[in-house]
């Protein structure tokens, strides 16, 4: 089992910056992804930014250029660094691991989530 804690979240005007943190406890493969999705109520939750344990990033069309993700493997941490923030950008952040199921195999993988923060941006 893996379990995830973010933190970071809050009330922004429009242009400010922010930064979200996740702490990942538990046993992480190899082969993971780590990242962040976020979600409006009602609506489907939509990727933000993964980051690999290869390095590869991906990253929401609507966020590119804005956001960075990034990891620490050593502590088991994803961070997402937000820019010019826009009132479109509120939302509650997910962080995610995607992982497989069973250490030295690549499939079937797992998706672990953490209960979100919520991130605000006032125009």
């Amino acid at each position: 089992q893996v379990q995830l804690v973010e933190s970071g979240g809050g009330l922004v005007q429009a242009g400010e910056s922010l930064r979200l943190s996740c702490a990942a406890s538990g046993d992480i493969f190899r082969d993971n992804s780590m990242g962040w999705y976020r979600q409006v109520p009602g609506k489907q939750r939509n990727l933000v930014a993964t980051l690999t344990s290869g390095g590869r990033t991906h990253y929401g069309d609507s966020v590119k250029g804005r956001f960075i993700v990034s990891r620490d493997n050593a502590k088991n941490m994803v961070y997402l660094q937000m820019s010019d923030l826009k009132p479109e950008d509120t939302a509650v952040y997910y962080c995610n691991v995607n992982m497989p199921m069973r250490s030295g195999t690549v499939l079937p993988r797992v998706n672990y989530w953490g209960n979100g923060t919520l991130v605000a941006v006032s125009s």
